[in-house]
């Protein structure tokens, strides 16, 4: 299971949420449910609810928490359905909850998946859930050169975008784009030589995930909506690993933490706004030197945490 995922900044993440007896907590991205059965080991009073999108995640999770049998509740569907989940579960507000964004190791070591593009034999399907329609392989074969270098420049942030793109747009005229191989190497052509490294294809391969599973959709909203459904008092901690996404949550968290918006010289508040939330990171927690030298993959992950203040 330690395979499947290794949890990132477990300790922070801990001391982030500042558990309590009787406390109920969400993860919202429960993976192999490292985070999750370290919650529930607080206490035998504490109850967990946690989704994923991904079967073979949610089946991980199950046997990791078999221990904790009758205290947690597991979902296969998207984070961001949460509503939905605190309503079957008849729970109102959280003590707590967890949203760690990283790809697991699992899944980028299953060759079927086709995250990886050092697996090179992998199919292009890059699916958290795969029930889901939208694969890799339709990405690249059929969206348009302009729609293709949109995602290459706001969701991998690739400086060659247009030359990548119209690289792709040329090959699949021939034959179609299938493997994971294949797709890096037409990403590696596409870049001046003097500008390939052995992980050029990392920015495109991570803008076609993002593109494939919606990551970026709704995201605000989402930590927005579940921050409001916290108790005064309650924590929020969310894991980011790429600059998109750490972006909007710490807009998110800018916003409620706000108060009024009136210009200075109102002699009374008529916005009615006021802060909802102290953020308790000024700047995001990051993997000590210790556990990078123990998983390499926390090398990108920042951690923000915030409070509940107000209703």
């Amino acid at each position: 299971m330690e395979r499947y995922h290794r949890p990132v900044l477990l300790q922070e993440v801990l001391e982030g949420l500042e558990i309590k007896r009787g406390g109920i907590y969400f993860d919202g991205t429960v993976g192999g449910g490292g985070h999750s059965s370290a919650i529930l080991a607080f206490d035998e009073s504490v109850r967990l609810i946690g989704t994923d999108k991904d079967g073979d995640a949610i089946e991980e999770a199950e046997k990791r928490l078999a221990p904790y049998k009758g205290r947690y509740s597991l979902f296969r569907t998207d984070y961001k359905n949460f509503d939905t989940v605190l309503k079957e579960e008849g729970v109102e507000a959280l003590d707590g909850f967890l949203l760690d964004f990283g790809i697991s190791s699992h899944q980028i070591d299953d060759e079927t998946r086709g995250f990886a593009y050092r697996k090179k034999q992998a199919p292009l399907d890059m699916r958290m859930d795969k029930r889901t329609a939208l694969t890799a392989e339709e990405v690249v074969g059929t969206y348009s050169e302009e729609r293709l270098f949109r995602i290459f420049r706001e969701y991998g942030e690739e400086n060659f975008a247009l030359p990548i793109a119209r690289k792709i747009v040329s090959v699949r005229a021939k034959h179609p784009i299938r493997t994971a191989g294949e797709l890096e190497e037409i990403v590696e052509e596409a870049i001046p030589p003097k500008f390939r490294s052995a992980a050029c294809a990392r920015k495109v391969f991570q803008a076609i995930r993002i593109e494939v599973n919606g990551e970026l959709d709704g995201l605000y909203e989402c930590v927005t909506g579940l921050t409001r459904r916290l108790k005064v008092g309650g924590r929020a901690c969310i894991l980011t690993f790429h600059s998109l996404e750490d972006r909007i949550v710490k807009q998110a968290f800018r916003d409620l933490s706000a108060g009024c918006t009136c210009p200075k010289n109102f002699p009374v508040c008529v916005c009615g706004k006021k802060q909802e939330i102290e953020v308790l990171t000024k700047k995001p927690l990051t993997a000590s030197e210790e556990e990078l030298a123990e998983n390499s993959r926390s090398k990108s992950a920042k951690l923000r945490i915030a409070r509940k203040i107000a209703e």
